[in-house]
């Protein structure tokens, strides 16, 4: 009798949705090396709190379900996760999931590769929520909810911040008195999981680039870049937190801190600094309009197009700096949904990189979305490359699992 593959969830809980997809684990991987998990369906839910809609689609794309309910019956992330989990249950119920791998934002530097969620490490996560308190919050809410409904199932934290971990000290002190280093304040560097993909994934279509220099743009609603050596992260754009490097959809980037210490001395509590600038700032907070990039575009407002420029002059001068620490520049990535999938913006920030690195973008293809946008004269080629966080996450979980189901059998 054939036994089905074993199949495991991955959740990617952000600020305002809940991300879940199933992957099957082919019978391969339950020997020695990586197999590729296999994905069969995706279902999120987005906008909670304010205007919940649940979809879930099969791998090919057929659609499974689309309904959106009342703001009251969806108002957190822990009734999302029960919901979206309770419809997938329906399609798992003769192959329930032996496994469930978490996005965790930040693991600090306590966690340098995907782990086993137990009691410690929980705990350890709980302490750097407020290092990350605009996503760590809900991806705990995430784990807990698993943990109550079923403590008997395996769970795995892959972190944003593991693919950092070996960066050199230069690329993680802060100018600050250095007893606070050794205290763990320092810069970690955000969208591991993004970056790790994207390494893979270039030594299959560009090999003789992923052995170069190469700064990924990770441009979304999160925006970070991060300079690669060989496939291997050297240095990125965000920080201690989530805040630093260039503008986001609603966090503000590198400001002066001058500028925090003005706004408390104005009589702002460190709650509304906090508030402000992780989700009242960047695009949103420039535009007067929006946080999302394809309304920008859309606008007529002279403010939205102030945003637009402010956010692709400050991403080509990530670029810049970035490729200092490469000591040169061999390759440009783009991904993410404003990267992978916006030639305006890609454009915009190419323009300021063409004297300096002699870009020469291709405009049908940029405009296409193709893979490689840069004339074949250009001094620096430019990719896009879409990004599988949840991919990585799966990878890992299935590792992690074949370990667990080893030392089982091995009892």
């Amino acid at each position: 009798m054939n036994h089905p593959s074993p199949t495991i969830l991955v959740v990617n809980a952000g600020s305002s949705s809940v991300k879940v997809s199933v992957y099957t684990v082919p019978e391969a991987a339950h020997g020695d090396g990586d197999v590729n998990p296999e994905l069969s369906a995706h279902g999120q839910i987005e906008g909670i709190g304010v205007a919940p809609r649940l979809t879930v689609h099969m791998a090919d794309g057929r659609p499974v379900a689309d309904e959106r309910f009342p703001l009251a019956q969806v108002a957190d992330h822990d009734a999302a996760f029960r919901l979206i989990r309770l419809v997938l249950s329906i399609g798992l119920r003769d192959n329930p999931p032996v496994a469930i791998g978490h996005r965790v934002v930040h693991g600090g530097a306590d966690f340098t590769e995907a782990v086993r969620i137990d009691d410690e490490v929980l705990a350890k996560l709980e302490a750097l929520v407020p290092l990350a308190p605009l996503h760590q919050p809900h991806n705990l809410t995430a784990i807990r909810a698993v943990r109550e409904a079923a403590p008997e199932l395996l769970q795995v934290a892959c972190f944003d911040t593991a693919f950092h971990a070996g960066h050199d000290v230069m690329a993680q002190l802060l100018g600050l008195p250095y007893r606070y280093f050794e205290q763990g304040i320092r810069r970690y560097g955000f969208h591991g999981l993004s970056y790790e993909y994207i390494a893979r994934r270039l030594r299959q279509v560009a090999p003789d680039l992923a052995e170069g220099r190469v700064v990924v743009a990770h441009l979304g609603n999160g925006a970070s870049l991060c300079a690669l050596r060989d496939g291997r992260s050297i240095d990125s754009t965000m920080g201690l937190t989530a805040l630093d490097g260039m503008p986001m959809g609603t966090r503000c980037g590198a400001v002066d801190p001058g500028a925090v210490l003005w706004l408390a001395q104005q009589g702002m509590r460190a709650d509304e600094i906090q508030a402000m600038l992780y989700q009242e700032s960047g695009l949103k907070g420039l535009s007067g309009v929006s946080s999302d990039m394809r309304v920008l575009q859309a606008s007529a407002e002279p403010r939205a197009r102030l945003a637009i420029d402010f956010y692709a002059y400050r991403a080509a001068q990530e670029v810049g700096k970035l490729a200092v620490t490469l000591g040169g520049l061999d390759a440009l990535v783009f991904t993410a949904g404003i990267g992978a999938n916006s030639p305006e913006v890609r454009a915009r920030i190419c323009a300021h990189l063409t004297g300096l690195f002699g870009i020469e973008l291709d405009p049908g293809a940029n405009d296409d979305n193709r893979q490689r946008i840069t004339h074949d004269g250009s001094r620096i080629p430019v990719l896009v490359l879409p990004t599988d966080e949840e991919g990585i996450v799966a990878l890992s979980t299935a590792r992690l699992m074949r370990e667990a189901m080893a030392q089982k059998a091995a009892a």
